[in-house]
């Protein structure tokens, strides 16, 4: 399938008027939803979906910013308040069959291994493991456009080093 300029100049017309790339397909005929992508992109159209009413559109980006702004902080600091928390209970080792919805589910050796075991200390809510393998689990997002330097007072107190290198 070769894209002919009259193609091309009904996708830019379908495109600005808000069409989905299924809707363009089907209109221009003989080509796939994804085609219809692939050369929106490739010509740099805008991705932008145009709304029936710019107001509604600005009252939602607004509130979506927000959302954002307060989930970020809020998971920022749930894993700060983990890293202060200098109290990890005991490992209880557990095998496969005796874990339950309450145990960190954290893999300790190799499966292959006859000493493979789970963590077995309590998880946290909503999470599969406890509050150490949590800090190794989940790491922070990496902001790609500026790279966040770790002052001193961010960084890892001695007292978990030691409790992460003993677990």
């Amino acid at each position: 399938m070769s894209w002919t300029e009259e193609k091309v100049t009904k996708l830019k017309e379908l495109w600005g008027k808000g069409k989905t790339a299924s809707q363009i397909a089907e209109i221009i005929g003989g080509i796939s939803r994804n085609a219809v992508i692939g050369k929106a992109h490739r010509l740099n159209l805008s991705a932008k979906i145009k709304t029936r009413t710019a107001t509604s559109n600005q009252t939602f980006e607004n509130s979506l910013g927000q959302k954002n702004t307060s989930s970020k902080r809020g998971r920022r600091s749930k894993f700060k308040s983990l890293i202060i928390d200098k109290d990890f209970e005991p490992e209880n080792p557990k095998q496969l069959e005796e874990l339950d919805e309450n145990s960190c589910k954290w893999p300790i050796g190799h499966p292959d291994e006859e000493s493979f075991y789970f963590c077995g200390r309590s998880s946290l809510k909503d999470f599969s493991y406890c509050k150490l393998h949590i800090l190794y689990a989940y790491q922070a997002k990496e902001n790609k456009n500026k790279k966040e330097e770790i002052s001193e007072k961010d960084e890892v107190p001695d007292f978990i080093e030691k409790k992460i290198q003993s677990a």
